[in-house]
């Protein structure tokens, strides 16, 4: 069962004939096994600090009791708050002082932090350079791009992009494609995973040339001669070779990922190894999957692109360095103010990544690294006058074991950006309860529905919300809840934190 149900949705444009007409691909932002650090007893925060214990535990709402009696939740386990914006009446706090582990309710820290730091204009440059002279349409030379770490360069955009650089004169390149990643430090594309496996799209690490979320999407079908399976990619990357073992087995379309296994080969990167037995009552299934490098993957679908729209290009791959003159094109990324509703309704691990990573780039020379980004949020914390100790950012996504903040610090920072001159561009990132992104299906009775902004987090062992309720009254709140237990993502979890949600929409 995966441990994160956060899930985000890539949006391409529909094409005639191809998957992107219609077509909402489901990442899956968390992982089998992942489990969450073991948890410090109630009196011991995760730095190690005693952290104050109170005389008694408050009370808890009965809505609210029956679900911590019902599974036996330690008071310790987790941590509740829910206060009246503009600094107003605290209608609960239970453990807020506490660290713990948020999950992907972290993202909502790094994204107000983006939104005041860059501002909601901001903009990802990827930049192109004509590394000699252009003449009827041909480039006597090689062809450099320049990442600027931008998160949302999806194959659409590339496309465009390559349109530009056509109709600014070059058709064919006669030299290699050279790639300019030194915009992020090579360490951040080698964190350690969270659970190890590579191919997943929740694990894509960031990078400065990144594209398309750096994924593909397997589909499969029985062929006609009751034998074999076809398997299509999509986008069809010419680098990538597809080892098709699968064989059909009588039998209905059921089972995990329908007997498809999906293997890299040790021997050869740009290889993929298909095996298993696939079911002949499957009309067809797919499977998305991050494959190659990042470099690798960019320099397939550059190819596949250029050469779709008459392009040619007679060189290899190499990496260089941008000269310092002004590009012949600059390709400008959708806005900040865009970017977060796909990374908080979606939870999306790898844009947040990016994220963070162009903080501590807007802040440090040099290529950005993980830490720098952090410091960032930090000093941005420290600007707002908001006591961080306890707080642990990680990677900035909370797709992480490390990551920990108190409920009282997220608090402060939804107070805080109710407060902020981009509260409306804030909000509007934020998933909407019964109707979009992560609470799409939660809480959408009793006049409920859309009367939330919550962003969502879950790992093995860990529930969380973040966000605004508008209650009957008319009142906002804001609202954070987290479990670290576990059964924190088996049902438990979302049964509290819901249940504090409803709780508070009745006030």
């Amino acid at each position: 069962m995966p441990a994160s149900r956060d899930i985000f949705f890539l949006m391409r444009l529909a094409r005639p004939g191809s998957f992107r007409s219609v077509l909402v691909t489901t990442l899956f932002c968390g992982a089998a096994a992942v489990f969450a650090q073991p948890q410090p007893s109630p009196a011991v925060a995760v730095t190690g600090e005693p952290v104050p214990v109170r005389d008694q535990t408050p009370a808890l709402p009965p809505s609210l009791q029956v679900v911590v009696d019902g599974h036996a939740l330690p008071a310790g386990s987790y941590g509740l708050l829910a206060q009246e914006v503009a600094g107003g009446a605290t209608l609960l706090s239970v453990n807020a002082d506490q660290p713990l582990n948020p999950a992907s309710t972290m993202k909502v820290l790094t994204t107000l932090t983006a939104l005041e730091q860059l501002g909601p204009d901001f903009t990802w440059r990827t930049e192109v350079h004509a590394l000699g002279p252009v003449a009827e349409g041909r480039l006597q030379g090689d062809l450099l791009i320049r990442g600027g770490g931008d998160p949302f360069l999806l194959e659409e955009h590339l496309r465009n992009l390559l349109k530009a650089l056509q109709r600014a004169g070059i058709r064919q390149i006669d030299g290699d494609l050279v790639l300019d990643t030194s915009h992020f430090a090579a360490s951040v594309s080698d964190a350690p995973l969270i659970d190890g496996q590579t191919d997943r799209a929740y694990n894509v690490l960031p990078h400065a040339l990144m594209s398309n979320f750096q994924t593909v999407t397997f589909y499969f079908r029985p062929a006609a001669d009751g034998h074999s399976v076809e398997v299509t990619a999509e986008p069809p990357l010419p680098n990538l070779r597809i080892d098709n073992r699968l064989r059909q087995q009588p039998g209905p379309c059921e089972g995990y990922q329908r007997g498809v296994r999906l293997d890299d080969d040790p021997t050869d990167p740009q290889r993929v190894v298909l095996s298993g037995n696939f079911p002949a009552g499957c009309q067809q299934f797919s499977l998305l999957r991050s494959v190659l490098t990042p470099t690798d993957y960019f320099d397939g679908l550059f190819r596949y692109l250029w050469s779709e729209l008459g392009g040619e290009i007679s060189g290899g791959l190499r990496s260089g360095v941008a000269p310092h003159t002004e590009p012949l094109l600059v390709w400008q990324s959708p806005p900040l103010a865009d970017v977060i509703k796909s990374i908080n309704k979606f939870s999306n691990n790898m844009m947040t990544r990016q994220t963070l990573l162009t903080l501590g780039a807007s802040e440090a020379e040099g290529p950005a690294t993980v830490e720098q980004g952090a410091d960032t949020v930090a000093a941005y914390l420290e600007m707002l006058g908001l006591e961080s100790s306890g707080l642990v950012v990680d990677n900035g996504s909370g797709l992480s074991r490390s990551t920990r903040i108190s409920p009282a610090l997220l608090n402060q920072v939804l107070q805080h950006g109710y407060q902020s001159p981009f509260m409306p561009e804030f909000l509007a990132s934020l998933p909407l309860n019964g109707i979009d992104g992560t609470m799409r299906n939660r809480l959408r009775q009793n006049g409920m529905g859309g009367q939330m902004h919550v962003k969502t987090g879950s790992l093995d062992e860990v529930a969380a919300i973040a966000g605004y309720v508008r209650a009957r009254s008319g009142r906002y709140y804001t609202v954070v809840g987290m479990l670290n237990h576990p059964l924190a993502d088996r049902g438990p979890g979302s049964e509290l934190l819901d249940a504090l949600l409803a709780w508070v929409y009745q006030h």
